[in-house]
Order: structure tokens, then sequence, then C-alpha cells
């Protein structure tokens, strides 16, 4: 439901801080470009806000609707 870009995403974090329900956490794996981007770890917590999405600068998060 929640799909993460990692060649877009640049480890700025935005969305582990905006997000209301603390769903994210830094991965501890690095990409190519050499970030630790964020790993959607507490996914059962996420109602699908979007807030992530629209908050990502780089626009590499995209969310679906929760099912």
């Amino acid at each position: 439901m929640i799909e993460i870009d990692e060649s877009l995403c640049k480890g700025c974090y935005v969305c582990i801080e905006f997000c209301p329900l603390e769903v994210f956490i830094i991965s501890d794996k690095i990409t190519v470009a050499g970030v630790y981007p964020p790993h959607p770890e507490y996914i059962e917590k996420c109602t699908a806000c979007k807030l992530c999405e629209l908050m990502c600068p780089d626009f590499a998060i995209s969310v679906g609707d929760k099912k």
C-alpha cells in the first residue's frame, strides 16, 4: 500500500517527521545513491492519509487506498 521509489528518495526523512502515526523507520539497507531510505515498518497503523506522499519533496512515495 505504501511504495517508495528508492531511486528518487534522497533520505530527507520528511515522511518520517510528518507521519502522524509513526509508520516509518529508517531502513538499515543502503541504496545505490548512498541513502538509507525510509521503510514503512508499521504498515498496519497506516490510514492512507497520504501526508507522507504530499510532503515528499522528491515525489518518491505513493500511497494506495487501504482495502
